[in-house]
């Protein structure tokens, strides 16, 4: 009994072998058609879209490495949003690795920040530098230069951003601080000579700012003519008859008619004690009590009252008192 049953193991013992060499030999054959036919690669996807395939993972991951690291002046970091996730896969041998290309895509959407530097003058922004020295050594340097000229805070401020194409090189700042502190110079120099020739043209802070008309003077302030008894309280302006006449600043119209050698006249009251006269005119386009603006036409040239021809008699009074226009108009 027992003779026919250790028979009977050694047979399907052996039949079993043989079974496990034909399944053996199959595994085989078919890895080598396999391998043949294929590669065993790693399928990559990012955010979950697949994207392509790479060889070697541990490589690629060390690309990514790279990029992310990679040096750049003024650069704090680089950060990709969607990191690529990986699966091992059978793909055919046509089938092509693209890592670079998923390289260049992780690249459009990554994000660098940079750290930059912003000279700005009163605050305001003039140009970008990468560098803090370069800044610095430029802030020194125009500060030098213009601090006798102008009042002016040039500073700098960090900039944290995550876009460099603004960014300027030290000539190109350089320029546009230089010119930015001349036009301010320029202005600066305008507003004071503006303000003194305000100031040339005030009367106890009345500012006389328009002429009342063009033309030639005839009669000065104070002259001594056949015409007239005492000095000339005021100006004669020659002009064509009709020419407009203007308000040589804002106010108030006291007068406006016919009086004596004035012929017929506009006078105005400017506060402070100031007024100006126009005489001689030819017609009064203003009437008493109306309010007037600097430049608005009150009158026309003429040759009404004590004159031997057409001009305009212009008098400026201060507290009741002539005083020469020509210490504020026609200088």
């Amino acid at each position: 009994m027992n003779f026919i049953l250790n028979r009977k193991i050694k047979y399907y013992t052996k039949e079993i072998i043989g079974l496990i060499n034909i399944v053996a030999i199959a595994l085989f054959i078919l890895t080598i058609i396999v391998l043949f036919k294929f590669n065993i690669v790693c399928e990559v996807t990012i955010a979950g879209e697949k994207v392509g395939y790479v060889a070697d993972k541990d490589r690629f991951e060390g690309k990514i490495s790279e990029l992310v690291n990679k040096e750049e002046a003024a650069k704090l970091y680089t950060t990709i949003k969607d990191m690529p996730e990986y699966k091992l896969t059978l793909v055919d041998k046509s089938e092509q690795t693209n890592e670079e290309a998923i390289l260049a895509k992780l690249e459009e959407d990554s994000e660098t920040t940079y750290e930059l530097y912003a000279v700005t003058l009163n605050g305001k922004q003039k140009a970008v530098l990468t560098s803090l020295e370069k800044a610095e050594n430029l802030v020194d340097e125009m500060t030098e230069k213009y601090e006798d000229d102008i009042d002016l805070k040039i500073g700098i401020k960090n900039v944290i951003t995550t876009e460099k194409k603004n960014v300027d090189t030290v000539k190109v700042a350089k320029k546009t601080i230089n010119n930015a502190l001349k036009t301010a110079v320029e202005e600066k120099e305008k507003e004071e000579a503006e303000k003194r020739e305000r100031e040339s043209h005030t009367v106890q802070g009345v500012y006389l700012q328009v002429t009342p008309v063009s033309g030639v003077i005839t009669s000065r302030f104070g002259s001594r003519e056949s015409i007239r008894s005492s000095g000339h309280t005021g100006l004669d302006i020659a002009a064509p008859y009709g020419t407009s006449i203007k308000a040589a600043a804002s106010g108030t119209v006291t007068f406006a008619g016919y009086s004596g050698g004035y012929g017929y006249v506009v006078k105005m009251s400017h506060g402070n004690g100031i007024e100006t006269y126009y005489g001689h005119c030819s017609k009064l386009y203003v009437s008493t009590g109306q309010k007037i603006e600097a430049g608005d036409v009150i009158a026309a040239v003429g040759s009404t009252g004590n004159s031997t021809g057409n001009h305009l008699h212009f008098e400026v009074r201060v507290n009741g008192n002539e005083v020469n226009p020509q210490n504020y108009l026609y200088k």
